[in-house]
């Protein structure tokens, strides 16, 4: 049976997990009242960032008196920004089932070197026993959401309501697609480029009064870097929640985030991105039960990310092969799909097993993701018969 060439293809083929496509109908022109070569000390540049943060807390129902602030480096300066602030005053459960989480296990261990660090790994597609966290008496790291697995925790049941410890979550590609729990977490980082398609190199770091606590009555045993501070003399520098930033931030990039902020409450807020994700990884979910020779990386459903949604070939045929090879078949599947226009950035992230990691956060829309499927199809099917021939 021939392999079909897809008689059409997605008007925004952009699918990629960082930086994400942009929301619809973005433009330049929306973009136009950033107030360019001004100081961001300036008045103008205060009430833009001002601004940011109050959109941030309407959109994501964020509590009063939780303090947000934008820090430098994105989500990975804002989660560097917290541990070594904060980490260190007591025993800390370490949790990683991706490259991020370990990551931060790698700063934990090896930078900060905490003796008492427990860790909870898992393989790519499952989560560690959260039942064995120790969130009462201790410390808690975690990513609500694995980007590079797919896997995300279904809930904050596991956290104790009554913790003496912090918990600290990497809430990148969760946060304005998913529900967090705000009762159940202390420090919250994102990064602008995820969900809602903002610019690079910008992060966000959200403390809990607790949280507030502990940086006024805790100081860290190694010196900090001055984009780290949080506090001076003693006291907090408010400034940094209220958009006096430690350091220079990109005014074209604040723009572009209020513009993502102001179309996010147009779309029903934080209930409207989160029904616009759902549907996107419902219409993933299925392709993936009318094809058997893929399925989702995430083993349980109820932990499967609507937002980084990652899959693996099942195929005999593909799964035979040495792991280099099926490195090389989902890079080749990719190619393809590349090469024709319908689909960019969809490959698995360099450290995760082979396969697709597809956006489907809020700014993507579904059509596009409806007519990126069938080139998946046939990418894969060229791509299978590439095998044949190789083995004739």
């Amino acid at each position: 049976m021939a392999n079909t060439i897809p008689a059409a293809r997605p008007r925004v083929p952009n699918f990629s997990s960082g930086p994400c496509a942009k929301r619809p109908g973005w433009t330049l022109k929306a973009l136009s009242d950033a107030p360019l070569g001004r100081s961001h000390r300036a008045k103008v540049g205060k009430d833009k960032l001002k601004l940011a943060i109050d959109l941030t807390r309407e959109v994501l129902q964020v509590p009063a008196d939780y303090r947000i602030g934008i820090v430098p480096g994105s989500d990975t300066g804002a989660m560097e920004m917290a541990m070594w602030s904060m980490l260190g005053a007591r025993g800390v459960d370490m949790l990683a089932w991706e490259s991020f989480g370990s990551g931060w296990i790698t700063d934990v261990v090896k930078q900060l070197k905490l003796q008492d660090a427990r860790l909870f790994e898992a393989p790519y597609g499952e989560l560690p026993n959260l039942k064995k966290v120790d969130s009462k008496n201790r410390d808690v790291v975690f990513t609500w959401n694995g980007t590079t697995s797919g896997v995300r925790v279904a809930d904050a049941s596991w956290i104790a309501d009554d913790r003496e410890g912090l918990t600290i979550c990497d809430a990148t590609s969760a946060a304005f697609a998913q529900r967090l729990d705000w009762q159940k977490l202390d420090v919250v980082t994102f990064s602008w480029q995820k969900v809602l398609g903002g610019e690079g190199a910008h992060g966000m770091i959200i403390l809990s009064p607790r949280a507030v606590e502990r940086l006024l009555t805790y100081k860290p045993a190694w010196p900090l870097p001055k984009i780290f501070r949080m506090t001076s003399g003693g006291k907090l520098s408010e400034g940094i929640f209220v958009g006096e930033t430690i350091n220079t931030p990109s005014m074209l990039c604040v723009e572009d985030y209020v513009d993502a902020l102001n179309w996010a409450k147009k779309v029903g807020g934080l209930d409207g991105l989160v029904k616009r994700a759902e549907g996107n990884a419902r219409v993933i979910a299925k392709f993936v039960r009318e094809n058997d020779w893929i399925d989702f990386l995430a083993v349980k459903p109820k932990t499967r990310s609507n937002t980084s949604v990652c899959l693996k070939f099942t195929d005999p045929a593909v799964t035979a092969l040495p792991a280099e090879q099926q490195a090389a078949f989902a890079k080749q599947v990719v190619s393809i799909i590349e090469k024709a226009g319908a689909g960019y950035d969809l490959g698995h992230y360099r450290d995760a097993p082979p396969g697709l990691r597809i956006w489907c956060g809020a700014t993507v829309q579904a059509r596009d993701l409806k007519a990126l499927l069938p080139w998946i199809t046939y990418a894969f099917n060229e791509a299978k018969a590439s095998l044949g021939k190789k083995a004739a």
